[in-house]
């Protein structure tokens, strides 16, 4: 490789020094799935599309799930006074009065 100055000559050795230390640093397990035949075919398209690995995409996937947890939402003080205040019928499906009375509505 041809190096155009010494700094240019440093950065790459450097930035290859961090990515070979963040690879050394970090272990890898082989994890064998079994799933739906399809679903792989479209993940490993998908994958493809994407430009990154079916593993990538599963790690990716796993630590999303699996961190920020504790993350709680503040709840705005309006919000957390009217919390409560209206109380529903528990033996009322109010999916199916609400699809009646769209299809009233747009009929």
């Amino acid at each position: 490789m041809m190096f155009r100055t010494k700094l240019h000559k440093y950065c790459v050795i450097r930035i290859f020094y961090s990515i070979l230390s963040v690879q050394i640093d970090t272990m890898y397990t082989k994890l064998t799935l079994k799933l739906n035949a399809e679903i792989i075919e479209e993940a490993k398209k998908y994958a493809k599309e994407s430009n990154t690995s079916l593993s990538k995409l599963i790690e990716n996937y796993l630590s999303a799930i699996t961190t920020n947890k504790s993350i709680k939402r503040k709840v705005n003080p309006i919000v957390e006074s009217l919390t409560g205040i209206i109380t529903l019928d528990d033996k009322k499906d109010y999916r199916k009065s609400y699809t009646k009375y769209l299809e009233e509505k747009y009929k």
